[in-house]
């Protein structure tokens, strides 16, 4: 990597607007003695400093397994799936509590968001979390999402919050997502059995290379250097800068918003709306179509604007909310494809009405638009 090629790979962290930040148990644990809250405090602290500088921030946390213990008396970790369950349900209580307090010195509201890898995984689940997510920042507030292994049974034993912040990352487009460890960033060799193993400063994110770097994960964490990378590759693709930097370096979030080589940057090479555009385009089946009116094309087209309910002149398919439909004229000849917001029964009942109908006519809004211009692709 050239010297150019790092400045505009910290430059893009310095643009970066929306963020996901993911402490690890390392960071937020006493062992024993549960959560450390004078360290969540801190971390409230940096957070806010960075939102008052009108960044939007989503939290994933760990650490709940680690306070229900400290909570039920337990010396160690469970082995079994329901005493995990009971743990991390029980020690949920003290992260809410410690996060609410935390945000609440610097003015912030914050909400806790449970999901499990499923989720994410299924596309009606994921839309759902993504319009309650982005709708949690557009008002201002701080997500603080956690794995909801009080329920799930699989990520207990072989999940990570690496994984999953990523996930939520993609889900929000977010421009750069920061992996706080207790490892300095991405190192040739494992640290800790390799002191003096030099640091990765920077490289993208599909490197082939990094495979030979990684090693697993300590005794609190469930992930390692081996989920951070392959969270960061999954980020990536969604366009999405990834920072795995030592989280008790002073300040870290406000040096890696300023540019600063700091930890290791892996880098994604697509923007994260060309990521989801070019997945949307490669998709072969569509579930559906709707058609739309002259002048509906014409701002699809000229403006780059959302599909809106009230341009739509005939709907085809049996869709439902999350398929990819395509986006016809009126003749039936294709102008796009999207990811559409309502099923295909819904939507020919709001077919020709306007957005503040939508309401009247269904009983409730998911959202204002049939298809977001960030979920369509103008052909």
């Amino acid at each position: 990597m050239n010297q150019v090629e790092a400045e505009t790979g910290r430059e893009l962290l310095r643009q970066a607007r929306l963020w996901v930040v993911k402490i690890g148990s390392a960071l937020l644990t006493r062992g024993e003695a549960g959560i450390d809250r004078g360290a969540i405090a801190d971390w409230c602290g940096q957070i806010a400093a960075l939102h008052a500088q009108g960044h939007r921030i989503a939290l994933v946390t760990s650490g709940a397994v680690a306070e229900g213990c400290r909570r039920l008396g337990l010396t160690s970790r469970p082995r079994s799936i329901h005493a995990l369950q009971a743990a991390a349900a029980t020690g949920q209580m003290g992260l809410v509590e410690a996060y609410e307090q935390g945000f609440k010195r610097f003015g912030l509201g914050t909400a806790m968001v449970l999901l499990t890898h499923e989720d994410l995984a299924d596309r009606r689940r994921y839309l759902n979390a993504r319009a309650t997510l982005r709708t949690l920042l557009d008002l201002g507030v701080v997500p603080v999402i956690n794995e909801n292994d009080s329920v799930a049974t699989d990520e207990i034993r072989f999940g990570d919050n690496d994984t999953l912040s990523a996930l939520a990352a993609a889900a929000l487009c977010a421009d750069a997502l920061v992996l706080l460890t207790d490892q300095s960033g991405l190192h040739e060799h494992d640290p800790r059995l390799v002191p003096d193993a030099p640091l990765v400063p920077e490289a993208a994110a599909d490197d082939a290379r990094l495979d030979a770097f990684v090693g697993g994960g300590g005794l609190v964490g469930r992930g390692g250097m081996v989920t951070k990378l392959e969270a960061a590759r999954l980020a990536a693709r969604a366009g999405t800068q990834t920072v795995i930097a030592h989280g008790a370096a002073p300040k870290v979030l406000a040096r890696i918003s300023a540019g600063e080589r700091l930890g290791t940057l892996l880098r994604s090479t697509v923007a994260p709306l060309v990521a989801r555009k070019r997945w949307i385009a490669g998709q072969l089946r569509p579930k559906g179509e709707i058609a739309v009116d002259d002048g509906a094309v014409a701002a699809l087209r000229e403006r780059g604007v959302s599909v809106l309910a009230v341009g739509v002149v005939r709907v085809k398919g049996d869709f439902n909310r999350g398929d990819v439909v395509r986006v016809t004229d009126a003749a039936g000849a294709e102008v796009g494809k999207g990811l559409v917001n309502y099923s295909g029964a819904e939507t020919r009942r709001l077919a020709g009405r306007g957005s503040a109908e939508i309401e009247a006519v269904l009983g409730y809004v998911d959202e204002e638009e049939l298809i977001h211009r960030d979920n369509l692709v103008v052909l």
